[in-house]
C-alpha cells in the first residue's frame, strides 16, 4: 500500500535514534545487567519475528551439502525492521561497550568500536574522518607558521 514504505523508514529512523542514544549513554564502560531494562523497544521489535529453521541445499566448490538455515516470513512491511533489530542486538550482546566511541571527527554523528591494540583510535574511518582531521591540522600549521 502506499505510504506502507514511508512508515517502516520513519521507524528505522527512531530506531536509530532510540539506539544512538543508548550507545552515547553506555559508550565507554562496560554494559551491566541493569541496561536490559532499558532494551524494551528492542526486544519489542525482536518478539514480532516469524523466524524459523530450515534444511536446504547449499552449493559448495566440492558439491551440494545440506544446510540448517534461518529463514523468515515477511507478512509485512514492518518485517523489514527484523535484521536491523538484530543486527542491533548481537552489538549489544557482543560488543564491549567499554570500547565504543564516538568519532572525533568535526561533524560525524558515528560511534565504532574500538579493537586497535592500544585502544587509541580517534575516528570511524581514518580514510574519511581522520583524513579531514589530519589535513585540517596540516593547513592551521601552515598558517601558524606564516
Amino acid at each position: 500500500m502506499p505510504g506502507e514504505l514511508d512508515k517502516v523508514a520513519d521507524q528505522a529512523r527512531a530506531l536509530r535514534e532510540w539506539f544512538r542514544g543508548f550507545v552515547r549513554k553506555h559508550a565507554g564502560r562496560p554494559l551491566t545487567p541493569k541496561a536490559l531494562r532499558e532494551l524494551g523497544p528492542l526486544n519489542g521489535l525482536l518478539e514480532r519475528d516469524e523466524a524459523f529453521s530450515q534444511i536446504s541445499r547449499h552449493h559448495h566448490g566440492d558439491g551440494d551439502r545440506l544446510e540448517l538455515r534461518m529463514m523468515r516470513r515477511w507478512r509485512s512491511p514492518e518485517c523489514l525492521l527484523l535484521p536491523i533489530g538484530e543486527a542491533l542486538a548481537k552489538f549489544v550482546c557482543e560488543e564491549d561497550f567499554a570500547y565504543v566511541k564516538a568519532c572525533e571527527g568535526h561533524s560525524c554523528t558515528l560511534f565504532f568500536a574500538d579493537r586497535t591494540r592500544r585502544r587509541a583510535r580517534r575516528w570511524c574511518s581514518m580514510a574519511i574522518c581522520g583524513n579531514r582531521a589530519k589535513q585540517a591540522a596540516h593547513r592551521n600549521r601552515l598558517k601558524n607558521k606564516h
